[in-house]
């Protein structure tokens, strides 16, 4: 750089010198006034101004061309722009949820042993849908929402198939809050996922999890074969059945009935099923419309 500014400015002090040597007049004469060129003070200042400006503009070729730190990848690149369309925390998800879902408890006739189960709102009604282990054969279902409202409720419709029941309770709370219904046929393995239901009594628990599996069978402890199941392994145990399976959207996706075990105890190991909420809605009703998008 230093080699073709010094160049530069030589060359205009030569070519300065070159007009006034090539002026008319005896050698003597032009000598000395290429001698008061040089010495004149204008004619300084001259050359001065002339040297600068060469300079800034060398300087400015070389700042655009390489860029302030002298290498051409180090060109100034945008950021990238943060998504406006975040999806919802597990506390958003369960926050808006909650409302939907029911705490249910089963007494057979002649015991007193009380079976817990979940179920979720799905239409405004006040339809509950659940699962059909937790209140098949009950001569007493009471259902608790998320308000503390209790109630009465009786079987509206059963499926054996999917293991999916609706009830009908005798009485609602003041707000009725329908769960939101997602495309369970849209799911995939390792797609976020969250439990929501009453595991060991412990009423309206959250637990999240990935989908592990797709079309899944299992066999229910009454010896029902269920099939095209959705496998999860969201923390599920007694008392979760018949409440939802939720998408990372906070849709209803699923509905739990089931959990693997190779012992006898009915505790949780790692995988969970649910029927997908498209047969659910086929086989146990609930008067609830899919989502056609």
């Amino acid at each position: 750089m230093r080699g073709r500014l010094d160049q530069d400015v030589d060359q205009l002090q030569v070519t300065g010198v070159d007009e006034i040597a090539n002026a008319a007049g005896p050698p003597g004469a032009r000598r000395a006034a290429i001698t008061n060129a040089v010495r004149s003070p204008g004619a300084r200042r001259a050359a001065i101004t002339a040297v600068a400006v060469v300079a800034l503009v060398l300087t400015a070729f070389l700042f655009y061309r390489w860029g302030s730190s002298g290498s051409p990848e180090s060109s100034p690149q945008p950021a990238p722009s943060a998504s406006s369309s975040a999806a919802p925390t597990t506390a958003q998800i369960y926050a808006a949820v909650a409302p939907s879902t029911v705490s249910i408890q089963a007494t057979s006739p002649g015991s007193t042993t009380v079976d817990s189960g979940a179920g979720i709102i799905v239409n405004a009604n006040g339809t509950i849908m659940t699962a059909l282990h937790v209140v098949k054969g009950a001569s007493d279902i009471r259902v608790r929402f998320a308000d503390g409202t209790a109630s009465a409720a009786t079987v509206a419709s059963a499926d054996p198939a999917t293991d999916i029941a609706t009830l009908t309770p005798a009485t609602l709370p003041s707000t009725v809050v329908p769960a939101v219904l997602g495309r369970s046929d849209r799911l995939a393995v390792g797609d976020s996922v969250i439990a929501i239901g009453d595991p060991l009594g412990l009423t309206r628990s959250a637990t999240t999890g990935v989908v592990s599996g797709l079309n899944r069978q299992t066999t229910t402890n009454a010896g029902n074969s269920l099939t095209g199941l959705i496998q999860f392994d969201a923390a599920v145990n007694p008392g979760n059945s018949g409440g939802p399976l939720l998408d990372g959207k906070g849709q209803t996706v699923g509905i739990v009935v089931a959990l693997a075990n190779p012992t006898n105890a009915d505790t949780f190991i790692g995988i969970g099923f649910a029927v997908p909420i498209t047969a659910a809605v086929a086989g146990g009703g609930g008067g609830n419309r899919l989502p056609q998008q």
